[in-house]
């Protein structure tokens, strides 16, 4: 229930510190679990209603311990008796049969992880990883694929799963030098609902500060030098300006709105 609590919270955007709290455990453990992850909430699983349940392995346990056969406790819990015979072999026999621990077992060996898309596809994996390293975002080499290869639907992978493959090594398809090249530089998922003191979402990544302009832009000496800013109107409409700082030049650019919500798409991924 606390690693439910744990994903739920993190997903609403609370911090490492602000979880810890809440479950009374320290951020250091709570980052282990989601790193191990990579930040991203694992599937739910649930058991076959076919499956052996912890009662009716007690309930072997039990008649293991009684000296019941197989026969007869397979008849008391209306199940095979080789569905029980191999249930008892597979976990210690007669002598070291334990419910919980056969429990357990049968829960860690029942996940079967399937391989991922990149994993599978080595050129669909190494173009993804050439595009990567040219620092283009998952979200641009998806849309790319799709146009470049628009009739080869193997050659098709959404940003998502490129994602995963970086954030959970596990699946061992992008190597994890290739985090490097993601303008966040996270190597865990953070939530869309997140607000992090210094995350870099809405900001523009490696900017270089108003402040650290040249002298010669300041004194309006040299021609060559723009300032640009947006303006947004009603019924979302929006306005790029341009002005020369020496002559005052000014130029007005009408922003079609196709083009806004690519920008900001851009600036968000």
């Amino acid at each position: 229930m606390q690693r439910v609590e744990v994903w739920r919270r993190w997903k609403a955007g609370e911090s490492l510190h602000a979880i810890g709290r809440a479950l009374g455990k320290e951020h250091v453990v709570v980052h282990l679990l989601l790193k191990r992850h990579g930040g991203i909430a694992p599937a739910a699983r649930h058991r076959s209603r076919r499956a052996l349940t912890l009662a009716e392995r007690e309930d072997i346990s039990r008649g293991i311990a009684s000296g019941s056969s197989m026969r007869a406790i397979a008849q008391q819990l209306s199940r095979a008796c080789s569905t029980i015979s191999r249930e008892v072999a597979r976990h210690g026999g007669r002598a070291q049969y334990r419910a919980n621990e056969a429990d357990q077992q049968a829960w860690d060996s029942a996940l079967r992880p399937k391989r991922c898309l990149l994993a599978t596809h080595s050129k669909l994996q190494a173009i993804v990883a050439s595009k990567l390293i040219e620092d283009w975002s998952p979200q641009q080499i998806s849309g790319w694929l799709k146009r470049e290869y628009p009739k080869d639907e193997s050659l098709r992978v959404s940003h998502e799963t490129i994602y995963r493959s970086l954030f959970i090594q596990a699946r061992g398809a992008l190597k994890k030098e290739l985090i490097q090249h993601l303008r966040s530089k996270r190597r865990i998922r953070r939530s869309r609902h997140a607000s992090v003191h210094g995350h870099s979402q809405g900001k523009i990544v490696d900017a270089i500060s108003i402040r650290e302009r040249p002298a010669e832009v300041e004194d309006r000496a040299v021609p060559g030098h723009w300032e640009g800013d947006l303006l947004r109107g009603a019924d979302n409409s929006h306005v790029i300006t341009l002005v020369e700082r020496q002559s005052r030049f000014c130029t007005l650019v009408k922003v079609p709105r196709s083009c806004l919500i690519n920008t900001f798409n851009a600036l968000s991924s």
